[in-house]
């Protein structure tokens, strides 16, 4: 009887442990097949479309606009030496344009007060004991200047080379843009001079990106459906217009100059 009791209490831990054991492996696969619908579900940049970035746009702010500290003063990381540039420039357009104070009369007068300063400094040091000024020497290094001379005429040259393939009437839509915004410059010259346009400049650098930079989403956002908008009625201009105009343009010199 007690072998008996034995072997039925064993076949009862045998069947508990199968049973056990089907439940887990359940556990395991429903936890496997949640894992891989969380992974599904956390993962939907697979799924969706690439956000829209204003003219194609892939690196953040910080690096279009260079990176390094140009791109830390304009879009205020560091808030001291960001309001210092900008209440310089402020301070230079009032001087300028408020004032009418002229850029060589203030290059003249400040000479002549440093140069002043210095040379009675330097004078009187021997009758009040006490040491003259170091003045420092200045010499501006050759290699800068010449990177700086190099990048400038490599932008000038292709600034050349873009104004020629406009001339030339193989992109209308680029001729266009460069018509338009010839045109918008020539109406703000019109309304103020260039120191005002300067700072106008300035004051927008200082602006514009730190605030596309807090209100990146939202902006592009509207750029997109702007961008859409104007796409739609660019195709219905070169449908109607444009491409009838090209179409009675002779295209025979231009061909033998791509030939």
């Amino acid at each position: 009887m007690a072998e008996e009791h034995k072997h039925e209490e064993s076949t009862a831990e045998s069947i508990m442990e199968k049973i056990a054991e089907k439940i887990r492996g359940h556990d395991d696969g429903s936890s496997s097949s949640s894992d891989s619908d969380d992974e599904k579900k956390s993962s939907p940049s697979s799924l969706k479309a690439k956000i829209y970035r204003l003219f194609g746009r892939e690196k953040p702010v910080h690096s279009v606009l260079g990176g390094g500290k140009p791109a830390d003063i304009f879009l205020w990381r560091n808030k001291k030496v960001s309001g210092g540039a900008l209440g310089v420039a402020t301070a230079a357009w009032v001087l300028f344009e408020l004032l009418e104070y002229h850029l060589l009369t203030l290059v003249c007068h400040s000479s002549i007060f440093a140069l002043a300063v210095l040379f009675l400094w330097s004078n009187a040091s021997t009758f009040i004991h006490k040491t003259p000024p170091r003045i420092p020497h200045v010499h501006i290094p050759e290699e800068p200047v010449i990177q700086l001379a190099s990048g400038l005429r490599f932008e000038v040259n292709r600034g050349f080379t873009a104004l020629r393939d406009i001339a030339s009437g193989r992109d209308l839509k680029k001729f266009l843009v460069v018509i338009s915004g010839l045109w918008v410059l020539s109406i703000l010259g019109s309304c103020c001079n260039f120191v005002t346009l300067f700072y106008i400049a300035t004051v927008l650098l200082f602006t514009v990106p730190v605030l596309y930079e807090k209100y990146e989403d939202q902006v592009d956002a509207f750029g997109e459906k702007a961008m859409k908008e104007i796409k739609k009625q660019y195709a219905v201009l070169d449908e109607k217009v444009l491409s009838k105009v090209m179409s009675k343009i002779p295209r025979g010199a231009l061909t033998k100059k791509k030939d």
